[in-house]
């Protein structure tokens, strides 16, 4: 569930999290601190634990089945443990603001709260500053699927457990792609070729993009034969000790975005200063635009793209290995020194039973991170999970990976959307990993 706001994953315009009852806009107090844009809800006197989340901004009357899904699973943790969990959110308003990151860093760094709903990479920054509880031990741990794990391990340490596994798909408006006779993308000359006809018909930009998401493109190029391909852990290795370049991975998809910015196919400028889904969405629900990325869950709920006037297909991105879907995790991580840790270690536990993921995945219709919680996919998500049900896919975060993947990324993408060469953004890559090697 990518709800980025600074680099998804991204960095996090959100697109998902805890539901609320009532919002108190005030100063937090210690817990809270001044900071206008952040939000606590108010709860009966009881043990209490403080958690710290993105706020969906949602229109009035229009209900967030996400938030919705995610509060059943807190409120069957309060009635388990006779606790109150305390929201406190936080939403940039626009891209002038702080991210969601930049604040979670910071009230993690000074233990502030207790649970944190974490992007991928302030996962990884977190762990490695060992600012994260292991988790190892919860009792629905045993219960995860292996990429979960693989996903949010990090110095032998499991730091972070999502309530659903994203996965980032491509967003088509099969009935524009029917009136141009063009077939579905499986290759990135494929995908310029439908762009290329899109645009010789009079649209003026054939792909809709944020300043968040365009990374899934790179890593599903770059990566497509790494995950796929049955040598996972080796190329890893090189990536690690330095016998590989990163920048050697991701040269390919950059070189492809720099191509779709010089055809127009994506509008460089506008696409840096987009919030995710805010700043393509309306001209995708108009039929405007043919192609929007987006995360599994914005097809099942109307305050994104659950409720189109067209048919809707959502499919993998195109890679060398056809269409490929592109996973993620947010995760709930906890402070290593929060102050109601044990209650939190409690609740956690609690939302993330096989019981509430049932629940959550049920209300959301999304992929759990337990393998014994499955639930049917609406119709226009089936090209993407026949994909992951195969076990094509590739990580977009991977705690395995020296040089963190999926925030770097898209910070170096949006250098590219600023002007940047191509090279110059693989010698940004060449850096991290000189400076990771180091450590």
């Amino acid at each position: 569930m990518s709800f980025r706001n600074e680099s998804g994953f991204g960095k996090l315009t959100l697109l998902c999290i805890a539901g609320i009852a009532a919002f108190v806009l005030a100063a937090c107090g210690e817990k809270g601190g001044t900071n206008s844009n952040l939000i606590v809800v108010e709860e009966k006197e009881k043990r209490e634990i403080y958690l710290f989340s993105p706020m969906e901004k949602t229109e009035a009357n229009v209900e967030n089945v996400a938030r919705s899904a995610a509060d059943k699973t807190i409120m069957l943790a309060e009635e388990r443990l006779d606790v109150n969990v305390r929201y406190v959110t936080y939403t940039a308003e626009d891209y002038q603001d702080k991210t969601y990151d930049d604040v979670t860093l910071d009230r993690a760094r000074n233990n502030m709260d207790d649970i944190y709903l974490l992007n991928p990479d302030t996962i990884s920054k977190l762990a490695k500053e060992g600012k994260l509880r292991d988790l190892s031990d919860l009792d629905c741990v045993e219960n995860l699927r292996d990429v979960v794990k693989a996903a949010n391990v990090v110095d032998g340490k499991l730091v972070a457990i999502p309530q659903e596994v994203v996965a980032y798909g491509l967003f088509i408006n099969k009935d524009m792609f029917d009136k141009y006779n063009l077939s579905l993308p499986q290759t990135p000359d494929d995908f310029l070729e439908c762009c290329r006809v899109f645009k010789e018909n009079g649209i003026e930009t054939p792909v809709g993009a944020n300043r968040w998401w365009l990374e899934t493109f790179v890593l599903a190029q770059a990566y497509a034969d790494l995950y796929n391909g049955g040598n996972t852990e080796a190329e890893i290795a090189a990536l690690n000790s330095g016998e590989s370049k990163y920048s050697d991975y991701m040269r390919p998809g950059f070189e492809f975005l720099q191509e779709m910015i010089d055809k127009g196919y994506v509008d460089a400028q506008k696409a840096n200063m987009s919030e995710a889904i805010e700043g393509e969405g309306e001209d995708f629900l108009a039929q405007k635009t043919p192609i929007v990325m987006a995360y599994w869950g914005a097809a099942n709920t109307e305050t994104a793209y659950g409720n189109t006037d067209f048919e809707m297909l959502v499919i993998g991105f195109p890679s060398s290995r056809g269409q490929m879907p592109v996973m993620s995790m947010t995760g709930f991580g906890i402070g290593v020194d929060a102050e109601h840790g044990e209650d939190a270690s409690a609740v956690l536990d609690a939302m993330l039973s096989d019981e509430a993921l049932q629940i959550y995945a049920e209300t959301n219709r999304v992929i759990s991170p337990s393998k014994n919680v499955e639930v049917e996919c609406v119709p226009a998500l089936k090209p993407l999970n026949d994909r992951i049900q195969d076990n094509v896919y590739v990580l977009g975060a991977n705690a395995g990976m020296d040089v963190e993947q999926w925030g770097n990324t898209c910070l170096i993408v949006r250098d590219l959307l600023g002007g940047a060469t191509v090279d110059e953004c693989m010698a940004e890559f060449d850096r991290l990993q000189e400076e990771a090697l180091k450590k």
